[in-house]
């Protein structure tokens, strides 16, 4: 980061914001740059919401998986295709376009094609770029300004050049496009085309995904508009021809896709010269009939209106007061808003793998991410787009057999934990998302889950299901010869399944399956059989952390393995805990992590561990001692479950320590990858002063970060609101004192979905110390067993959910349902 850009970023942060106008607009609040290095991986471009046109400069950083970083790195292309915040690979990026002013000496051969070469020519100063809701810009050193903006499947550049070229020649801009994507996946037969009258380049190319298996085929279209043709041609490698006007490309000899694709030249850059791209994962007609369809004019200024048009309707059911915070602390919520609605993306109409007329989504990236704030958020804000998102989950289930639990690029992602698209399903059932989901195939999509094993379950359902119902358990070592995935992640598969059957006997509850209710229950208890009461913990040194009891792995003999619990942690430099055939029992987190990961039933979770106040100091020592870590999904929850414990206070401690110490509005302000908006929902939620237990029909409430939150819903169009008496923009008093919920007193510490759509209306009283509100048993969250170690037992209840059916969100004792 430059300083220039830093000292913005400071005086940005510090400015403070009037009150609340009618003319509220949110879009003046987003920042798309924020989480632009430092690993934040976001995307932070040209796009509609939920957009497959995305538009920006590509840099060749080692953590351009989102395309642009604001970290040192060089632009080496602008390209149309993107994902956000992800892991793995760099993903898509396919078929970049570069600018020249001209080609020294007039010479094709003197400018530089390959990405590599032409490097060189992509410097950028910080100040220079520019990114707003649908409108992306960046000057390059060489005096090239480019801007983009989107349709839905299409993208608009603008470049404007130089008049004279560093030789002192007038400008003779050429415009090239390349077969290559972030990644450099690139497979054989790649082609590309340009018409000698037009300019018109048409091509297509088979790349890899970024995080899964399979490939897939690209096509797309470019027309450029604003200067006449001087000529054009292909290239491979080095070389240019005006000769040829046709290439197809193998990927090459040794590993690395050969450079090659088409340019265009162009008589003079007096004027700013427009290139449209559309792609299509069908043809290059369709391509081309989107780019027609969509921007038939290149009319930058008017596409660009309608973008930010767009997040501006999507961005308005949520208004915050903005009365005595900072521009830093509005910019900070609005902007996790806005991460959340780029991803997943709307493919419907670009898929070729089967014909239907439902929905399809692609980049769910992935879900095990996903499920746990982002689509619940989106539960709130866009359920006409959750119902579409649900209703193509079942659809691939109808065609692929499965529901997928991470997808990106039409293919099949990898599974990193439980089949955690039955939450999703659980989570939009339960607060009645309907809108032409079919329920009776999305049941049967769950229990496919939990009963049938694929071949390959790598990429989709659960594996070792046979010793899952024998031993209400994954065994360490598991004998599985029914279908094949790394054998790892024991504890955590075990833990996630034990949810992801709760999830399912909630769906059956509701859906009047009895049998299947009183099963799924039964088998969401596994998550005990792991549970080592006499296991300790001690650090690396030596030293014991002085709690006793955690989950452990166990073998096919049921007999006890051993992971550190410790192992996988935010400390832990050492162990591999991911995906790799040679990982850990838990998957991208620690046994004292997921030693809390079970949503359903917090308070037999909390008996085993001493009750109440021995559940406070574990979660105490998990957050204070830095095993957890906030940059990763997991920790989520975990900076609310004080909740659970009858310490409701304690929760908004923690998310006020971690919003400002980890969240900033600033380009490296992300604690990790955006993972697809997690963390912009997780930022977003936790700032509401509402936060889910996903897979049910609950909200945990904590103090908004503003003195007034209204969010209107999308469908009911009833207005929500959440306000602070009392309230302190120190953030020193950040503890309810007492609350009412349409003007009666409200004790209980969570409310439910029929807050958003009746818009009924919270008001917290706040003080500086932690009081008696939401502590009671009989006000604390549902779970599913019994509270045990309070002034009384929590005993069996039922909640209306929101479809008006009765479901088993309360505490109720195990085993006698």
């Amino acid at each position: 980061m430059t300083l220039l850009f830093a000292l913005c970023c400071l005086a940005l942060a510090s400015k403070v914001f009037p009150q609340n106008t009618a003319g509220f607009d949110p879009l003046n609040y987003v920042d798309p740059l924020i989480g632009g290095s430092n690993g934040g991986n976001v995307f932070p471009g040209a796009s509609l919401p939920y957009g497959m046109a995305k538009a920006v400069a590509d840099t060749n950083s080692t953590s351009n998986q989102g395309g642009f970083t604001l970290d040192g790195a060089v632009v080496t292309g602008f390209s149309t295709m993107h994902d956000s915040g992800t892991g793995g690979s760099p993903s898509l990026g396919n078929f970049a376009l570069f600018a020249y002013t001209s080609c020294p000496g007039g010479d094709i051969d003197q400018c530089a094609f390959p990405k590599k070469t032409r490097a060189k020519f992509g410097g950028f100063a910080n100040n220079s770029v520019s990114a707003r809701p649908g409108t992306f810009g960046i000057t390059l050193n060489s005096g090239i300004q480019a801007e983009m903006t989107t349709t839905h499947h299409t993208s608009l550049f603008k470049f404007t050049f130089p008049s004279f070229s560093p030789d002192g020649q007038p400008s003779q801009p050429l415009i090239l496009q390349d077969l290559t994507d972030l990644s450099d996946s690139r497979q054989d037969n790649g082609t590309v085309s340009v018409d000698p009258t037009t300019g018109r380049i048409t091509g297509s190319a088979r790349f890899l995904p970024s995080f899964g298996s399979g490939n897939y085929v690209l096509y797309f279209c470019t027309d450029f508009s604003g200067a006449d043709i001087l000529d054009n041609g292909i290239f491979v490698n080095s070389r240019a021809s005006t000769a040829v006007k046709n290439l197809t490309i193998s990927r090459s000899i040794n590993g690395y896709p050969l450079p090659g694709g088409a340019f265009v030249r162009f008589a003079s850059g007096a004027n700013p010269i427009l290139a449209r791209t559309a792609v299509s994962f069908i043809s290059t007609a369709q391509a081309c009939s989107h780019a027609e369809n969509e921007i038939p004019g290149f009319d930058f200024a008017a596409v660009s209106s309608a973008a930010t048009e767009a997040w501006r309707t999507k961005m308005s059911p949520i208004k915050v007061s903005t009365n005595l915070v900072s521009q830093s602390m509005v910019t900070n919520f609005y902007s996790g808003i806005y991460r959340t609605m780029i991803n997943p993306q709307n493919y419907t109409g670009e898929n070729p793998l089967w014909q239907s007329s439902e929905p399809y989504f692609d980049s769910f990236y992935c879900i095990w991410d996903l499920f746990r704030s982002q689509l619940p958020f989106l539960t709130i804000t866009d359920p006409e787009a959750v119902a579409q998102m649900v209703r193509s989950l079942i659809d691939t289930y109808q065609h692929l057999g499965w529901l997928p639990d991470c997808r990106m690029s039409l293919n099949k992602g990898y599974t990193q934990g439980g089949s955690n698209a039955d939450n999703v399903l659980a989570d939009a059932y339960l607060k009645g998302i309907a809108d032409g989901v079919d329920w009776d195939t999305g049941y049967a999509a769950v229990v496919k889950d939990a009963e049938v094993e694929p071949y390959d379950w790598c990429c989709e359902g659960r594996g070792g299901l046979d010793s899952w119902k024998a031993l209400g358990y994954i065994p360490v070592q598991d004998f599985d010869y029914k279908g094949f995935g790394t054998m790892t992640r024991s504890i955590s598969r075990t833990l996630e399944y034990a949810y992801n059957d709760f999830c399912i006997s909630q769906m059956a509850d509701g859906l009047g399956k009895t049998t299947d209710k009183e099963k799924y229950i039964e088998s969401s208890g596994n998550w005990q059989n792991l549970f080592k009461a006499d296991q300790t913990s001690f650090w690396w040194n030596g030293t014991d952390t002085g709690f006793v009891g955690f989950f452990e792995p166990r073998f096919l003999n049921k007999t006890w393995g051993y992971q550190n619990p410790l192992n996988c942690s935010n400390l832990d430099d050492f162990s591999v805990c991911s995906l790799q055939n040679t990982g850990r029992e838990t998957f991208e987190s620690s046994i004292w992590e997921y030693g809390f990961f079970v949503p359903h039933d917090q308070a037999t979770l909390m008996t085993m561990y001493g009750g109440p106040a021995a559940f406070v100091r574990r979660l105490d020592y998990l957050h204070d001692k830095n095993i957890t870590y906030i940059g990763n999904e997991p920790a989520f929850l975990t900076v609310f479950q004080y909740h659970y414990a009858g310490r409701p206070g304690l929760s908004a401690k923690r998310s006020h320590f971690y919003i400002p110490a980890y969240f900033r509005p600033t380009p490296d302000g992300l604690p990790g990858n955006d993972d697809s908006g997690a963390m912009g929902s997780f930022l977003a939620f936790s700032m509401m002063g509402l936060f889910p237990n996903p897979g049910q029909n609950v909200y945990l409430i904590t103090p908004p970060y503003f003195e007034s939150v209204n969010i209107t819903h999308p469908l009911t169009g009833k207005t929500a609101t959440i306000r602070n008496i009392n309230f302190d923009p120190t953030y020193q008093a950040i503890y309810i004192q007492s609350a009412t919920l349409n003007g009666s007193p409200y004790t209980k510490s969570w409310i439910d979905h029929s807050f958003f759509t009746e818009g009924k209306e919270l008001v917290l009283t706040l003080g500086r110390n932690e009081s008696s509100w939401g502590t009671r048993v009989q006000d604390l969250p549902p779970s599913f067993g019994s509270y045990a170690g309070f002034n009384g037992t929590y005993s069996a209840r039922r909640a209306i959910n929101a479809r008006g059916v009765r479901s088993y969100t309360g505490g109720f004792d195990r085993w006698g349902i």
